[in-house]
């Protein structure tokens, strides 16, 4: 079996999830014959036709409007956003349509899309190019924000995503779109959605983390592992609705947290997560839940973008601070 990207994975599941239910749709900007800005659609539309593979004016209001109706009648639309920072557009239409329309009708009409946008930094790209907006999305009552950290993972939360009978805000961590390679059959079985995943285990610190920066907690796990630490990983994946109970479970064996993202530090979804813990995990708790986090301000590009975001170190050192805390 050839290993393949994230991105790769992405265009697997939608060839998969197009080839195995004709009423999925792709819209987008540039997503057809040039195959989408980061490629994540190359070859679908010589294999699909302009019929389902449809190259949208430069409009995400557009591209997020047509989805809704066609999930209304019936279609299964999957949209594209070049990139999170032009996403905002699109809110109207994700708040005020699809996801109250199960609501609004009384359970009569559904809204089965998805909207996918490459979202955070790392590849040193310029202005409103590097957001990392996803505490925005998870907000909204009737979405579901989901989020891949590895190809495995894109392929079958993905999959899972376009079946699912509600709208999906589907975010890809561009900054590992290409920098690790796994096998993924393609056998069309979707990941459950709504769950974290316990990437390690682990016995005295629990780190809580989603997308690009499971790499960076993984690395800091192991860096700590030399140093007879033993921390806990966990994807949360899902962030929308939480999978509040297995991280619940995981600090009441560790007794503490870390809790990492790339996205600004105040209201950042952390946040929620910390707040979880502090109504029903506080008893388990023997340091103080800790964050590391982007800073309030506009991603430094590109000379600071590094200095901005969290790495194995800052999170290491976190670790450390909660496991020493007395």
């Amino acid at each position: 079996m050839t290993e393949i990207s994230l991105v790769e994975a992405v265009t697997l599941a939608l060839s998969r999830a197009m080839e195995d239910d004709e009423r999925v749709l792709l819209l987008g900007e540039d997503i057809g014959l040039d195959g989408g800005v980061f490629r994540a659609t190359a070859g679908l539309v010589e294999r699909f036709g302009t019929d389902r593979v449809r190259d949208t004016p430069l409009s995400e209001a557009i591209i997020a409007g047509v989805s809704v109706g066609l999930a209304a009648q019936g279609f299964r639309p999957v949209g594209e956003i070049q990139f999170m920072g032009f996403i905002y557009p699109v809110i109207d239409q994700l708040v005020n349509h699809a996801s109250r329309l199960r609501t609004r009708t009384r359970g009569r009409i559904s809204c089965p899309l998805v909207i996918r946008a490459p979202f955070g930094g790392g590849i040193h790209a310029p202005e409103h190019h590097s957001e990392s907006m996803e505490a925005m999305f998870a907000h909204v009552p009737g979405l579901r924000v989901v989020i891949p950290s590895s190809p495995h993972r894109a392929y079958g939360l993905l999959l899972a995503a376009i079946r699912n009978p509600d709208p999906v805000v589907f975010l890809e961590p561009k900054r590992i779109y290409r920098a690790l390679k796994e096998d993924v059959p393609d056998n069309g079985e979707a990941l459950p959605l709504d769950r974290c995943v316990v990437l390690r285990e682990g016995s005295d610190v629990t780190i809580v983390t989603w997308g690009a920066m499971t790499v960076e907690a993984l690395a800091a796990a192991d860096e700590l592992a030399g140093e007879g630490v033993s921390t806990e990983v966990i994807d949360v994946s899902t962030l929308k609705p939480l999978d509040a109970k297995t991280i619940l479970e995981s600090v009441h064996k560790t007794g503490r947290c870390v809790i990492v993202h790339e996205a600004p530090f105040t209201a950042g979804f952390g946040a929620e997560i910390a707040a979880r813990l502090a109504e029903k995990g506080l008893m388990d708790l023997l340091a103080p839940v800790r964050r590391v986090a982007g800073y309030d301000v506009v991603m430094p590009l590109p000379r600071l973008e590094n200095s901005y975001m969290p790495s194995a170190e800052r999170i290491a050192t976190a670790v450390r601070e909660s496991a020493a805390y007395a």
